[in-house]
This record gives structure tokens, sequence and C-alpha cells, in this order.
């Protein structure tokens, strides 16, 4: 689960925000609705990105930013209304890696907080340090995205490996087919759950005798058994 913290001080996109990213299943939102409060989650917890407004009572987004900064390569969005050249600048300066002036896209902010997590991981810097993944045979790389069975490379279509990753990070959790087109497709996706399907059995098939650890929860979804 990827956890994420807004400091936003207007409820209403605070909870647009938050209703957003929760509905999707991956991600777990702490929001805060001041300075004082964000600084109190930045000391006490670890986050994967934050997402943060700059005009907050207590202290400002620059403030909570330059904290955030000191304990943690986290990704930073600055989402405000502030939207003149000198404060993106020094936005960017203290460590921001996004800056998003309102009015504002929830599509546009999910996909860069999407693309912003996708380059941490990358960089090795995602939360199991780009641990491998196993499940019997089957062995994959989130760090050069490869996928191995019984030591041999199996090429996989984009989805088919998110598809596999996602199920793989979950083990022994049943998905259901609306959390992983959510967590695979995206929330916007308009196409029938019956996608999931079709690119489970392309799994099992180029899986081999390991698809077999992808498992069938009739009335539930898909887990990934040892």
């Amino acid at each position: 689960m990827t956890r994420l913290l807004i400091v936003e001080d207007s409820a209403q996109i605070r909870e647009l925000v938050a209703k957003y990213f929760e509905r999707t299943g991956a991600f777990e939102v702490d929001v805060a609705k001041d300075g004082v409060e964000g600084l109190t989650f930045v000391e006490k917890n670890e986050y994967d990105l934050a997402i943060l407004d700059i005009m907050l009572p207590g202290a400002s987004g620059f403030d909570l930013c330059k904290i955030l900064r000191r304990k943690s390569n986290c990704p930073i969005i600055f989402l405000t209304a502030l939207g003149n050249e000198d404060n993106i600048l020094k936005g960017y300066a203290l460590g921001a890696d996004e800056y998003m002036v309102k009015p504002f896209s929830l599509k546009v902010l999910y996909a860069k907080t999407l693309a912003l997590l996708s380059r941490t991981a990358e960089n090795g810097k995602e939360r199991n340090g780009g641990k491998i993944l196993r499940c019997g045979s089957v062995l994959l790389d989130p760090l050069r995205m490869e996928v191995k069975e019984s030591g041999v490379e199996v090429p996989l279509a984009p989805k088919e490996y998110l598809l596999l990753k996602v199920l793989m990070e979950n083990r022994g959790q049943v998905l259901g087919r609306d959390r992983l087109l959510d967590l695979v497709w995206g929330v916007d996706f308009e196409g029938n759950d019956r996608v999931v399907d079709s690119h489970i059995k392309k799994l099992r098939k180029k899986l081999g005798e390991s698809g077999s650890c992808i498992k069938t929860v009739i009335g539930g979804g898909y887990k990934v058994t040892t």
C-alpha cells in the first residue's frame, strides 16, 4: 500500500483528492487541514508521496517541504493557487518534484503521482528497496522490470507485467476485478472488467506450470500463492 500525505486547508479539495486516491485501493491517505497538523504527520510518519498546498495556517507548504526534505526523498507535489514564476521557482528550489496550479485536474494530478512513484521505483528508492518478488519458480525484479520463470526470462506485455506485479506485491490477498482494474488500468478505465480475466489467462499461459500460482477465488477475484 502506498502511503500518501495531503496537506490542504480547503475541506472540499482535501476530501475530493483523498477520496479519488483512496477509491483505487492502492493508497493509504493521511489528510491535514493546516501546516501544524501537517508537521505532526511529517514528524511521526514516513510517506511515499506528499501533496502540499502552500498558503496554510500555522506553517506554509514551503516550510513543510523543507522539513520533509531533511528526512525523506519521497516525491513532493505542490498544489496551490500561487501560480507566479517566483513561487514556482522557489518550490522547485526547495525540492519539489511537481508544481500544479489551481484550478487543477484530478486525472492529471493522479497521472503525475503515478509517474513520480514509478520514477522513484526505477531509481531504487521504492519502499521495498527494489526487493525481488518471488512466487515459486517465478521471480519479478521491479527495478529491471523483468520476470523470470525457472531462470528463463518471460516476455510480458506492459499490462501483463503490472498485473503480475500487483498480485505478487499482495501475495495471499484476494484482489477483486474492480480493484485490479484501478491498480493496473487506472480509475478512469471504461472497459469491461473481463479484460482482467483475459490477461490472467495470458499470464498463466506464459508462465507455464508456474501459472498455477495465480488462483481464481470464485466470487472474489484473484490471488497469488506460493
